[in-house]
């Protein structure tokens, strides 16, 4: 394990802040201990970022953007934080507004997780959710892995729990296929989907589905989003995938202004899709970046958000017989 290593930053809360760094024969990629966070991610042969990131990794325990984190253990929205389950209510604890965000303020994210480096481009981290935490039933034995290969990057993410609870896991970088320094206004994104999530006035899913012909959000023709939303309107927008796609091909492609290309693979029904309008600036980039609004795009897969209160949405709730599973590819190369 030569090219892998694990490198201490300090004592933070009462934990050691951890990094694993590995690399393929065509990327590198740091993940963090604290959140699950991929702190970089670039192309080895040209050094150039993928993602935006802060250059000490201590500025991701305060992380309002959440740049690089596993967001959970629902990510999106919970409408009014609660939901009911068989005949039991449960109360979360909200964290914009009445609503729950991405798990809340006990989320996946803003915990720490065992880390390991299993070879030299492959490591795992592991997370023991108890029950009750952030006021979801039963407990969660969280397993994420991920993975390099020479052009790609595997994430595979599992939760065994004890009983019946909502899951729904999302990977939260915000990709800049340029490196970061100008915003990704020029960059074309292609989704295979026909539909978004229709929201309520508090930017909660309310179950309808609408039409992406003919809104700012409509993705599929792989137009620059400086051509679909010429007044900058952004996106923070649920698409649906096409339920009939073939499942080893791209449910979206990203492709910058000079041709490096991005094909996300997917086996969630849903992506969030998020322009970083409201990122506010923030000091503390990697070397070249700027964080702050229109710099980056996630491409989050995950379940329907608020599916936990909307019967018409397919269920995501885990069980000790049916526990959570995602698996998201990142594909790298030219066009």
């Amino acid at each position: 394990m030569k090219d892998a290593q694990i490198v201490e930053h300090g004592l933070h809360r009462g934990h050691t802040l951890k990094e694993a760094r590995l690399q393929s024969a065509g990327l590198s990629i740091s993940l963090l201990n604290f959140g699950a966070v991929t702190r970089d991610l670039r192309l080895l042969e040209e050094n150039r970022p993928l993602i935006l990131g802060f250059q000490d990794p201590a500025d991701y325990l305060l992380n309002p953007g959440y740049l690089g984190v596993i967001a959970g253990r629902v990510a999106g929205r919970i409408k009014n934080a609660r939901f009911t389950l068989g005949r039991q209510r449960f109360q979360l604890n909200p964290n914009e507004g009445d609503t729950l965000l991405h798990g809340g303020a006990n989320g996946l994210c803003h915990v720490f997780w065992n880390l390991e480096v299993l070879s030299e481009n492959t490591a795992r981290l592991r997370y023991h959710s108890p029950e009750g935490e952030g006021g979801f039933p039963g407990a969660a034995e969280i397993t994420l892995t991920v993975m390099l290969e020479a052009q790609a990057v595997v994430y595979d993410l599992t939760a065994e729990v004890t009983a019946p609870t909502p899951f729904s896991l999302a990977q939260h970088n915000y990709y800049n296929l340029m490196g970061g320094a100008q915003s990704i206004r020029e960059h074309r994104l292609q989704v295979d989907a026909t539909s978004y999530l229709g929201l309520d006035d508090a930017n909660v899913p309310d179950g309808r589905l609408l039409a992406l012909d003919g809104c700012h959000h409509d993705f599929r023709l792989g137009r620059s989003f400086a051509e679909l939303d010429p007044q900058t309107k952004g996106s923070d927008v649920a698409v649906v995938f096409d339920e009939c796609r073939d499942p080893e091909q791209p449910v979206a492609s990203l492709i910058a202004p000079d041709g490096l290309q991005m094909r996300v693979i997917s086996d969630q029904p849903c992506a969030q899709i998020y322009t970083a309008s409201a990122l506010p600036e923030q000091p503390g980039a990697l070397p070249g970046q700027r964080i702050g609004s229109d710099m980056g795009v996630c491409i989050e897969p995950q379940g329907y958000a608020n599916a936990v209160n909307l019967p018409q949405f397919p269920s995501m709730i885990a069980t000790p017989e049916r526990p959570y599973r995602q698996r998201l590819r990142l594909e790298f190369g030219r066009i």
